[in-house]
């Protein structure tokens, strides 16, 4: 595991932090990865889905990328028609509040004394769908301290969380890295260094679009996931542009 629990946890709430955050590891950082090796009781969903509509306003606008998440939350979970529907009434009230009541959360509060899991699944899901279009805005990682808070659980087992969604995003997560706008940058972001000859560049390229071209992926995959893909091959367009142009300079 390369985080550590947050220091003043209770023996309990440390032992199922750690064990939770294991498992996000080994699930590639996917927090529905996540719920699919774990679970969540059904007294706990309508505060996801309460907390995720909390947080997806907070600029002020709902966007599609976190109505995929949510909608893909739904499917991990393996919902009811029925469950779906209230899941959907429960992220539009959240959606709807401008700040949370202070009953928000009580049960689950209540709850963590016996078991923390509920919330500590919670709390991941929810700095997942802070950081999902990339690095958060003040708002949004306030929104989320906030639904945190109401879980009963420390903000410092938050800021863990969230720092290690960031570190695994820059690795892994190339689209939602600002846009390259010099050399060096176009390189770090195709995986090679600012000193490789332009054939070796140029492999590099090709071999970064044929991980992620929409054409090649095959089928079997979310929309939510050729989403991600085609955002990733613009991000290797955009750096192998500002190489051509620094090639077609030098030639001059």
């Amino acid at each position: 595991m390369s985080e550590a629990a947050p220091s003043g946890l209770s023996g309990r709430l440390e032992r199922s932090f750690n064990t939770l955050f294991s498992v996000l590891s080994a699930s590639n950082h996917e927090a529905t990865k996540l719920l699919e090796r774990t679970s969540l009781p059904g007294w706990a969903r309508k505060h996801l889905f309460f907390f995720l509509g909390y947080v997806a306003k907070a600029d002020g606008r709902v966007t599609e990328q976190q109505i995929r998440f949510a909608e893909s939350l739904m499917r991990a979970l393996q919902l009811s028609p029925g469950q779906r529907q209230r899941a959907i009434r429960a992220f539009q009230r959240g959606k709807d509040m401008e700040e949370l009541p202070g009953s928000r959360g009580l049960r689950m509060r209540l709850h963590n004394t016996l078991n923390p899991e509920p919330a500590l699944v919670v709390m991941f899901c929810l700095c997942h769908a802070t950081q999902i279009e990339g690095t958060p805005s003040k708002q949004r990682r306030y929104r989320c301290e906030d639904a945190v808070d109401r879980t009963g659980l420390p903000v410092d087992a938050m800021e863990i969380v969230l720092n290690s969604y960031a570190s695994h995003t820059r690795r892994s997560r190339p689209e939602l890295r600002p846009a390259p706008t010099s050399y060096d940058d176009a390189c770090k972001l195709l995986g090679v260094h600012a000193r490789a000859s332009l054939k070796d560049i140029k492999q590099a390229y090709r071999r970064r679009v044929s991980e992620c071209h929409p054409d090649k992926l095959g089928s079997g995959l979310s929309d939510d996931e050729y989403a991600r893909a085609k955002d990733r091959l613009l991000r290797y367009q955009q750096a192998w542009e500002i190489i051509k142009k620094r090639e077609r300079a030098r030639r001059r």
